[in-house]
């Protein structure tokens, strides 16, 4: 990390965004407690999922401020109000997002005095690559995925969190964020971006109000 921000103060001159979005979790110990989950890979994970993103900031964060307007975007999985009040599957897949989602807010108050912002932001429920394989999928079939698990029609493709970011880093205004935790869904909502087909999907409502209370799979309204 210290030779990649060399590297980007020699040939930027300037560091304006820094994207801080390290996993390296490869496989899961779903549904096990803390005393039934391996020690060793519950450690690895809290390595990969937090201690990254702190050295992550502590190389790169002196060349940001450099400059006034800096944004970091701490990526994350969950909203903080769905996290407070939701067991994520594992105790420490739990306890590493609720720690990115804290270091935004550590981090919007070290940055304020350098004129710089950071906030937590979360996708919805991600096609990533991984997840499309998980399911013998591609982003043109992805509905095929919705037989298996009907929910997974409030998903969202990578581009529209990208664009979230996006639309964070133009944002004149962006330091009425510092320190929240935002989703891709509510963003779009307020600078009116979509996803690749158009839509705007709002999965953590939809989690909250459909998925989690046990409704039959329908995203009207939601996306």
């Amino acid at each position: 990390m210290r030779a990649l921000i060399a590297r980007i103060r020699e040939e930027q001159g300037a560091l304006h965004v820094l994207v801080n979005d390290i996993w390296g979790a490869t496989t899961m110990e779903w549904d096990k407690t803390v005393w039934e989950s391996s020690l060793d890979y519950g450690r690895h994970l809290l390595r990969l999922a937090v201690d990254t993103h702190a050295i992550t900031s502590h190389f790169a964060l002196p060349l940001l401020i450099e400059q006034p307007g800096g944004l970091v975007v701490e990526m994350t999985d969950g909203t903080d109000e769905y996290n407070a009040t939701n067991y994520r599957v594992s105790f420490f897949y739990d306890l590493a997002k609720a720690a990115v989602n804290r270091m935004a807010f550590a981090l919007a108050h070290e940055l304020r005095p350098h004129g710089a912002t950071a906030v937590a932001l979360t996708p919805g429920w991600l096609r990533s690559e991984a997840m499309l394989e998980a399911y013998g999928v591609t982003e043109p079939t992805w509905l095929e995925a919705t037989k298996i698990s009907p929910h997974f029609a409030i998903s969202e493709s990578p581009a529209f969190v990208g664009r979230a970011v996006a639309a964070l880093a133009q944002d004149p205004d962006v330091a009425r964020w510092t320190g929240q935790t935002l989703s891709s869904g509510q963003l779009a909502k307020v600078y009116g971006f979509t996803d690749l087909d158009g839509s705007q999907p709002d999965c953590w409502r939809y989690l909250v109000e459909v998925q989690d209370p046990g409704k039959p799979a329908d995203v009207t309204g939601y996306r």
